[in-house]
């Protein structure tokens, strides 16, 4: 196991910065998630890790070794690609097997390790099938084997669950956990995916335009956004403009332009971010922890709105209520069986409570 310092990273093609001014460490056995949407720079630093690319600027040490220039097959990690990356034409012990005949581990050694990863993937019954007959979830065991058997110090995975369907990368989610937990490795993994980023990972750095906008564990992320960009791609909230206007024994007062009113917010480190005073400031609300009723709510930050759409999924249901021509605010509870659904055209009170307002500034740039 290894722990992986990026010290002040940047990657150029041409006039193009990828990654810019990048710093993380990554603790040993440490599951450690990239998370960010396509073009971000998340797959470019994993790739800057591996060896693929070499940084225009900065270093990248594992532990107290600087690996900036050294070539990927002397730097001891295994990589499980999006695509998987097998040989059709061979058999799952083959392709298991691969990394090890290039290091010349001889062929008892070799029938040996890849015997236990297999069955460590769940998949020894398969050691002589062709990978072209394989389901994609068993494709996707055959790439992590293959990753694991060469015993490497960091495991790098490259959105390894995209091309797989939802109740597939629901499995692979726990399998790939499991398996994380079980061999103790430094495991990096890159994702657009939220609920990956969030079931699995010890802490995530959320990019944006080649920025690490904001590093934590997922109930810090999720829960302490820094700015406007990381409560937006973090799960779903409600978004509104607000200015401050003053401080009331332990709460801040704060204008809601899109609702003429104002919202009292605890000032707490959980509910006000760091802000300079030229920032756009918003108010980030989290669909879940807004209350709606029919009847009166007493308290402050309560007005009025119209159901204006009821959305079913199942195990929650989200409700949208019309405040103005300019707002509508999306609540989420979870389901509790028809009765309890509002209908379209309802009048109803909404609440914002106060401990549940995160004030955060526009992100820069």
């Amino acid at each position: 196991m290894s722990t992986v310092n990026l010290s002040n990273i940047t990657k150029a093609f041409g006039s193009v910065t990828a990654v810019k001014d990048l710093d993380i460490l990554i603790k040993e056995g440490e599951f450690f998630t990239f998370l960010g949407p396509s073009g971000c720079g998340k797959t470019t630093t994993l790739r800057m890790i591996a060896g693929f690319y070499f940084p225009t600027k900065g270093k990248v040490k594992f532990n107290d070794r600087d690996m900036t220039s050294v070539s990927p097959e002397k730097r001891n990690t295994g990589m499980v690609f999006q695509n998987y990356a097998l040989f059709p034409h061979m058999t799952v012990f083959e392709n298991v097997a691969f990394g090890l005949k290039v290091r010349k581990v001889n062929k008892a050694g070799i029938k040996e390790k890849v015997g236990e990863v297999l069955k460590k993937v769940r998949l020894d019954q398969y050691i002589d099938r062709q990978v072209s007959q394989l389901s994609g979830g068993q494709q996707q065991r055959v790439a992590l084997a293959r990753a694991l058997v060469i015993e490497p110090d960091i495991l790098l995975l490259d959105e390894p669950l995209s091309n797989l369907d939802a109740k597939l990368r629901d499995e692979m989610r726990a399998e790939i956990l499991r398996l994380q937990r079980e061999y103790g490795i430094t495991t990096i993994y890159v994702t657009h995916d939220q609920v990956e980023a969030l079931t699995m990972s010890d802490r995530i750095a959320v990019f944006n335009a080649g920025q690490c906008q904001q590093i934590g564990t997922p109930t810090e992320i999720y829960n302490k956004p820094v700015n406007d960009f990381v409560a937006k791609f973090i799960g779903e909230t409600n978004l509104l403009p607000v200015t401050f206007k003053e401080h009331i024994n332990s709460q801040s007062l704060f204008h809601a332009p899109d609702i003429e009113q104002s919202i009292f917010v605890n000032h707490t480190e959980l509910n006000i971010a760091d802000y300079n005073e030229d920032d756009q400031l918003y108010m980030s609300v989290r669909p879940e922890t807004v209350r709606i009723d029919e009847a009166k709510i007493s308290g402050n930050n309560v007005f009025t709105g119209e159901v204006s759409l009821v959305q079913f999924t199942g195990e929650a249901v989200h409700t949208f209520v019309k405040i103005n021509d300019q707002l509508t605010i999306k609540t989420t509870d979870l389901n509790h069986g028809p009765s309890t659904y509002l209908k379209e055209g309802t009048e109803v009170n909404v609440q914002l409570p106060e401990d549940q307002i995160r004030v955060i500034p526009e992100v820069k740039g």
